[in-house]
């Protein structure tokens, strides 16, 4: 739970940091799932739901796609690379989904998936 003053950049700067502090644990290159806004529970929902979108799509929306971007970039900037050896792709993409909040709290969920991003749809 963040202090609502930390605004977007603090959001940037604990998703950044929950990578970096990572490392290679999550058998980088990633996908990072991230929630944001609801209460505690429905953040940590949504960071499993950016998760189910197809790999690098972005979000509908081009402020939270803008989010996405400058994410991945500084994840990127990381350095950590394939498997923790170093390089310049830590992360394949990072989703974000929101969710409206209270004005006196900011929740940020952040998933870590592996690079093999399995997963099977069904439409009944």
């Amino acid at each position: 739970m963040l202090p609502p003053a930390k605004g977007r950049a603090g959001v940037v700067d604990f998703v950044v940091a929950c990578v970096d502090e990572a490392g290679a644990n999550p058998c980088p290159p990633v996908i990072v799932g991230v929630g944001v806004g609801g209460t505690a529970e429905k953040c940590l929902l949504l960071a499993k739901e950016a998760l189910l979108r197809r790999a690098g799509d972005p979000h509908p929306d081009a402020e939270v796609a803008e989010l996405e971007a400058e994410m991945l970039r500084r994840i990127n900037e990381l350095g950590i690379g394939a498997m923790g050896y170093g390089g310049r792709i830590t992360a394949l993409a990072v989703h974000v989904e929101v969710f409206p909040t209270h004005i006196a709290s900011l929740p940020v969920a952040v998933n870590l998936q592996c690079h093999s991003v399995r997963h099977r749809e069904a439409t009944l």
